[in-house]
């Protein structure tokens, strides 16, 4: 039952951030060649991890139990991390984009979730991930998990360091005041 719950969440979070995606600002910068871009192919295989029961020795025996509370709380998690990354697309509203990118008239967004982390859409994944690890239960999630957690640090780096060009000492004082993915750690 929680893996059902676990994809179906995560099916209803790429329909709507697929018809989102439609709304947003034009792009007045990207960096040169697919720097940019360079996260989808390490997301695309954590998913692909997490969703195909692939045997990877020994990366397929099992961390957690196979019992019903691991699954359980893992679906609890990826609700509230999808939640989270959901809230702060909406609220980044047109300056987001799926590429590293400046928007045409970018604003710095420094508030709602973006007040306890600079990057809430990578943190709610990020925990969504680790809830879909738990459910699953096995190493092979974990690298997926990994995986989802380099492409993202690498993409917010190559992101604060275009907002930090385009914001200057605005976005350092944020950058000071704020952490990246957990607050008042990371």
């Amino acid at each position: 039952m929680a893996s059902a719950v676990i994809v179906a969440l995560w099916l209803i979070w790429a329909a709507v951030w697929m018809l989102l995606s439609r709304r947003v600002k034009s792009v007045a910068e990207r960096p040169d060649g697919a720097a940019g871009r360079a996260h989808y192919a390490p997301m695309a295989l954590a998913f692909l991890l997490l969703a195909a029961p692939i045997p990877l020795f020994p990366f397929d025996a099992r961390f957690v139990p196979a019992a019903a509370w691991p699954a359980a709380l893992g679906a609890a998690l990826v609700f509230a991390g999808l939640a989270f990354a959901f809230w702060a697309r909406l609220w980044l509203a047109g300056n987001w984009s799926s590429s590293v990118t400046l928007k045409s008239d970018h604003e710095l967004v420094d508030d709602g979730p973006y007040r306890w982390v600079r990057h809430p859409i990578y943190t709610g994944l990020l925990l969504a991930f680790v809830g879909t690890a738990l459910a699953v239960g096995e190493g092979r999630a974990l690298v997926a998990v990994a995986l989802a957690a380099f492409a993202l640090w690498r993409k917010l780096k190559l992101e604060e360091t275009m907002l930090g060009r385009q914001f200057g000492d605005a976005y350092a004082t944020y950058c000071a005041r704020t952490r990246a993915l957990v607050p008042f750690v990371l």
